[in-house]
C-alpha cells in the first residue's frame, strides 16, 4: 500500500499542475488572448500535439508546467496582426484574472479535497492511537510492547509528557528514540497506567527504523454530513492558509535557510520541523497508505495545495503573485512597467528557489525523516 500511496500522490501532483496551467489557459482564451504553448514539465520535449494555435505536450523534467501567453515576454516578437490579442493589450483586470486563475485553483482543489475527506472518511474525534495488534515477535526478536504487557485495544494517551499524541506524533517520537527507554501512559478499561519500554530497530520498507512492535490505528471518526463537510472544509482551508503563511516565513527566512545549510553541509540530524520536498511528502503519503489510512492522503494533498497556492501568490517574480504585483504597481503609477527590468529579479528569485529545492530534495534522499 505504501508504494500505491506514493504513486497516487505523484499522479495527483501532475494532475494539479495540469489544472493550474489549464486555468491560466482557459481564462486567457476566454478573453481572446493568444496562447502558443501548454506544457507539463520543462526541458527537452517528450511529446506534443497541436490544438488550434496552441501546442500541448510533455517535457522530461517533471518540476512543474507552463503556458506561453503571447506578449508576456518583453523579448518576444509579435506580428502586427496578433498585437490586439497579446497579454499587454488587454485591460488590467483581465490580465489579473488570467494570472490569478492558477493559484485560485489550488484553493478550490484544497477545499474539494478537505470536503471529500470530511464527508467520506471523517475527522478523528479521538486523537490517541489505538493498539490494533501486539505481536509477540518483531523481526525475529522479542517485541518491546508485548514484553511490556500491552494488549490490543489499549490506547496510548501520552508519551514522555506529550499528552494525547496523534498517531504520526507517536510514530515520529518512537523513531527518534531507538535504544532509549520511553514511558507511555496507557488507557485500558477506563484505567490509566504507565509503561516503560525501549524501541528497537526493525526493517520497514527496506529501511531500519525504531519500533515498539505494535500495529496502530486511530479511534472514532466523525463525518459531519454534506453541509458540515462544506463548511468545515472551508474552515480547514482558512486554517491551512494561516499555517502556510507561518511555514513560509519560517522555512524561507534566515533561520530556515541556515538550518537547511547545516543539514546539507554538516552532520546535523533531521527533525520533524524541517522542510520537505515532493520526495519527502511522497514518502509521507506512502507511510499514510501503509498504515491503512490510504484515503487520508486527501487531507495531505489538500494541505499541499494550500501551501503551493499561497507560495504562488508571493509578490515576487516569476511567481504569479509577482505578475499581480507588477499590475498593482502599474495601476498606482499609471503607466506600464518595463518588464525587461523585472527579468533580472525573476532570474535571481528563480535561482534561489531552484537551489533551495535541490537542497531539500538532497536532504530528503540522504537524511529521510525517521
Amino acid at each position: 500500500m505504501g508504494a500505491l500511496g506514493q504513486v497516487s500522490f505523484f499522479v495527483a501532483l501532475v494532475l494539479v499542475i495540469v489544472i493550474h496551467e489549464a486555468a491560466h489557459l482557459g481564462v486567457a482564451k476566454a478573453f481572446g488572448i493568444k496562447v502558443t504553448d501548454f506544457f507539463v514539465g520543462f526541458g527537452p520535449k517528450i511529446w506534443s500535439t497541436r490544438r488550434g494555435e496552441t501546442e500541448v505536450g510533455l517535457r522530461w523534467i517533471p518540476a512543474g508546467g507552463y503556458v506561453k501567453i503571447a506578449g508576456m515576454s518583453p523579448y518576444e516578437r509579435i506580428s502586427q496582426e496578433d498585437l490586439p490579442r497579446t497579454y499587454g493589450a488587454k485591460p488590467r483586470w483581465q490580465r489579473a484574472l488570467v494570472i490569478g486563475a492558477g493559484p485560485a485553483m489550488h484553493f478550490v482543489l484544497a477545499f474539494v479535497f478537505f470536503a471529500l475527506w470530511l464527508g467520506l472518511i471523517g475527522q478523528p474525534t479521538d486523537r490517541s492511537p489505538l493498539l490494533v495488534e501486539v505481536p509477540w515477535r518483531l523481526d525475529g526478536v522479542a517485541s518491546p510492547a508485548f514484553d511490556a504487557g500491552l494488549r490490543p485495544g489499549d490506547r496510548i494517551v501520552s508519551v514522555d509528557g506529550i499528552a494525547d499524541p496523534t498517531l504520526d506524533e507517536l510514530v515520529a517520537f518512537t523513531q527518534e528514540h531507538a535504544g532509549v527507554p520511553i514511558t507511555l501512559t496507557v488507557e485500558r478499561d477506563a484505567e490509566r497506567f504507565p509503561v516503560t519500554l525501549t524501541p528497537v530497530l526493525a526493517e520497514v520498507d527496506g529501511q531500519r527504523v525504531a519500533r515498539i512492535g505494535v500495529a496502530l490505528g486511530e479511534g472514532r471518526r466523525e463525518r459531519p454530513g454534506l453541509v458540515g463537510s462544506i463548511t468545515d472544509g472551508g474552515a480547514l482551508v482558512g486554517d491551512s492558509l494561516v499555517g502556510s503563511a507561518q511555514g513560509i516565513v519560517r522555512v524561507f527566512g534566515p533561520e530556515g535557510v541556515g538550518r537547511l545549510f547545516r543539514l546539507v553541509f554538516t552532520e546535523a540530524e533531521r527533525s520533524l520541523g524541517d522542510p520537505a520536498s515532493v520526495v519527502g511528502v511522497g514518502r509521507v503519503a506512502g507511510n499514510i497508505a501503509s498504515e491503512g489510512n490510504f484515503w487520508d492522503i486527501l487531507y495531505l494533498f489538500a494541505l499541499v495545495n494550500v501551501f503551493v497556492g499561497f507560495l504562488n501568490l508571493l509578490p515576487l517574480p516569476p511567481f504569479d503573485g509577482g505578475h499581480l504585483a507588477v499590475l498593482a504597481i502599474e495601476k498606482l503609477r499609471g503607466k506600464a512597467v518595463d518588464m525587461r527590468k523585472v527579468i533580472p529579479v525573476s532570474a535571481a528569485v528563480a535561482a534561489f528557489f531552484i537551489l533551495f529545492t535541490v537542497a531539500v530534495v538532497y536532504v530528503d534522499l540522504v537524511k529521510p525523516p525517521i
